[in-house]
């Protein structure tokens, strides 16, 4: 028979809870870490006066800005341009990033209404680079724009939404980040990944109050379930 798995009630975990020392400057790096990832720049310079961290070149940051919003606005050429401008590499070593700019760029063609011009750079472009980085099922369907009648009822609709340029400005600004920082999330986000993980290997092994909404960070008693 199975042993029945230790049970932690609300007052002693939340003992457990508040014997945990967490420095202030290590909180302040963290805080400082998500603005900086996150593009901030404003938020980043008043929160260096006012927690006293490490200044922080801010021209990393207004530059990933720009051509975040650049992408987000759909002048994917001026992101382009401005990624080239800053460090060619970043481009040539994150081929992910390449596509999802390519991509993007032929999207904003046909949504110009430039179909022409959008079959010249598919076959001269995007294609070639799709074959080369084994993304050919991507290209066939990001290809599908051209030929469809009715794109917007259509598998390929969400091509045209503005959360595609929002996930290619994503992946643009990640690609950015790794060679900025060889970081490409945040550090808060890697922690809640391993406390998820961490929760769920304990679970195994203990009852205990757990956080089940972390934007509230509200613990839920086992016992009230």
């Amino acid at each position: 028979m199975a042993e029945s798995k230790k049970a932690i009630g609300m007052d002693e975990w939340k003992r457990k809870l508040q014997a945990v020392n967490v420095k202030k400057e290590d909180m302040n790096k963290l805080v400082m870490n998500f603005l900086v990832t996150e593009g901030f720049a404003d938020a980043v310079e008043q929160f260096q006066l006012e927690s006293g961290t490490d200044d922080i070149d801010l021209t990393t940051v207004t530059d990933r800005m720009v051509v975040k919003k650049a992408v987000q606005n759909g002048h994917v050429v001026d992101a382009i341009e401005k990624v080239l401008s800053l460090n060619p590499e970043i481009l040539s070593e994150n081929p992910k990033a390449l596509f999802s700019l390519l991509q993007q760029l032929f999207i904003e063609l046909i949504r110009d209404g430039r179909m022409e011009e959008a079959l010249m750079f598919a076959q001269k472009k995007l294609g070639p680079l799709a074959e080369e980085i084994r993304f050919l099922g991507e290209f066939e369907r990001t290809f599908s724009l051209l030929i469809l009648h009715n794109v917007a009822n259509s598998s390929v609709s969400d091509l045209l939404k503005m959360s595609k340029r929002h996930k290619t400005a994503n992946d643009v600004n990640e690609a950015m980040l790794i060679s900025q920082t060889n970081e490409k999330e945040t550090k808060l986000s890697s922690l809640l990944k391993m406390l998820a993980w961490v929760d769920k290997e304990l679970e195994k092994e203990v009852t205990y109050p757990k956080i089940k909404d972390f934007s509230t960070c509200k613990l839920e008693d086992p016992a009230a379930i």
